[in-house]
């Protein structure tokens, strides 16, 4: 951690020096170590998308022994995967701390401070920015105009970024604040509206290697694909049903290894065919509260690919 020092704001107007041991600068470098959300407070499903309200109004109630059975599965995939787990310090007001992705998320500078858009989440920026100061990982800078939230951020390779946004979850204010942010960086930004049905653009696209990303042909825009192709990344189309059970959030661990959810079967056999290792643990009861495994873990250090990387 030598030569990380915390900081309020370590944002610059272009040129912010990078960071020595923390940070990432894509989606798929090698995952050493992650930020895990606590699942000390997930007791209920609460109304968090049209799926959340659904399983409320049926009346369908929280298998919280399974849910946290399974949430130790999916540390113990990362334990198996060689990668360092961290916990966000947990807060008895955040029923949804578990979804370490959305309120922050991590850049080659320091972390990015999110904005969410349910009042009852609002606070997990909170816990995040004391993990930084307790751990010397600097943030890079605080979203202030609008909404904007992580399942909605991917950083493509070393200098490319999407900002996805529905504008009910992230906003377009959000996105183009930090689109600024990172144009003054120097990186290429892709901007990717959606319908608010998908919740975020991590149902819908998913980096599984750097020349490879899986996402829904029939959902994601054609200016979106035609980008991909632009950064000569395959496509891997799944097919629209696996939306719905969040099969395309998924985490690369990097050197061809992704963990996905074990409903996500289309994707994994895709996967195998493709000479990827799959870890595929059951997360079918954490799924009930509205998020998945990519949902579930923000990348706090990942090897760089810049020495990698090719427009």
């Amino acid at each position: 951690m030598a030569n990380d020092v915390f900081s309020m704001r370590s944002r610059r107007e272009g040129g912010t020096p990078k960071l020595n041991y923390w940070g990432a600068d894509s989606e798929t470098g090698t995952l050493r170590d992650v930020l895990v959300g606590p699942v000390d407070n997930l007791t209920r499903i609460l109304p968090t998308n049209s799926m959340n309200r659904k399983l409320i109004n049926a009346g369908i109630q929280l298998d919280v022994p399974l849910a946290r059975a399974q949430y130790q599965g999916v540390l113990d995939c990362f334990e198996d995967a060689g990668v360092k787990v961290h916990i966000t310090p947990a807060d008895p007001d955040l029923p949804l701390q578990l979804w370490a992705r959305d309120g922050s998320f991590m850049t080659p500078w320091g972390m990015l401070i999110g904005r969410m858009a349910q009042w009852w989440r609002t606070g997990e920026y909170g816990p995040v920015m004391d993990f930084c100061y307790q751990n010397d990982l600097p943030i890079f800078d605080k979203v202030t105009a609008g909404y904007y939230e992580g399942g909605d951020f991917m950083m493509i390779k070393p200098g490319y970024l999407l900002l996805g946004y529905s504008n009910e979850r992230s906003q377009a204010q959000g996105a183009e604040q930090i689109k600024r942010w990172f144009e003054a960086e120097g990186w290429q930004v892709c901007l990717y509206e959606f319908d608010p049905y998908f919740v975020h653009a991590d149902c819908t696209i998913a980096m599984l290697n750097d020349s490879t990303v899986a996402l829904c042909r029939d959902v994601v825009n054609r200016e979106v694909q035609d980008w991909f192709r632009e950064l000569n990344i395959e496509i891997v189309d799944v097919p629209f049903g696996y939306i719905g059970q969040l099969g395309i959030n998924v985490v690369s661990l990097g050197q061809d290894r992704v963990l996905l959810p074990k409903q996500s079967n289309f994707l994994a056999d895709r996967c195998r065919g493709l000479g990827f290792k799959v870890y595929d643990p059951d997360v079918s009861a954490i799924t009930m509260v509205g998020g998945g495994i990519h949902c579930m873990c923000q990348p706090l250090r990942r090897d760089s690919l810049e020495a990698n990387s090719n427009g």
